[in-house]
């Protein structure tokens, strides 16, 4: 079975993935080889879920308001 690349993956498909390969790493009944190769998978897909979060946290934005308090905009969330 061909796996799917890592980089193509959303959020949500490498986590499930991630939960999976954890579940069979927790059971203990795969052999060395395969627990490492499975654990070098799971380092890859917590990257690339890290990676898709902080994109979202970077497209999350706060209102801004002017004296009234009133929404004018949105400025990144980091802005002070």
């Amino acid at each position: 079975m061909t796996q799917r690349p890592v980089a193509e993956m959303s959020f949500e498909e490498a986590l499930k993935e991630l939960e999976a390969l954890v579940g069979q790493l927790e059971r203990g009944d795969v052999p060395l080889e395969q627990s490492i190769s499975l654990y070098e998978r799971g380092a890859a897909l917590k990257a690339r879920c890290e990676a898709k979060l902080k994109e979202a946290e970077e497209k999350v934005a706060k209102l801004t308001l002017d004296a009234e308090g009133n929404p004018i905009g949105t400025a990144p969330l980091d802005a002070g």
